[in-house]
């Protein structure tokens, strides 16, 4: 509850891309129907980030790697380069 709710040393917004010559990417994945995050929250930090790729997957909530194919989606966009 503290990363939510707690007051941060620094603005996420504030981060710079830690990969040299962009390399690499962050991925985030979020369900555009989880209770505890605002999905707004993480469509704001991707278009402000660059590096951060973001994937909303429909009809899934806070418990998203456990929806039915989720893992195999994150695995095979994280090693396979797969979108």
């Amino acid at each position: 509850m503290m990363v939510g709710f707690g007051s941060w040393e620094f603005d996420p917004m504030d981060l710079e891309n830690p990969f040299l010559d962009n390399e690499g990417s962050v991925h985030l994945w979020h369900g555009n129907e989880d209770g505890l995050v605002p999905v707004t929250l993480q469509r704001y930090i991707a278009g402000r980030l660059p590096w951060v790729h973001y994937h909303e997957v429909p009809d899934a909530g806070h418990l998203l790697p456990y929806a039915d194919g989720m893992r195999e989606a994150i695995f095979k966009t994280l090693l396979l380069g797969e979108k």
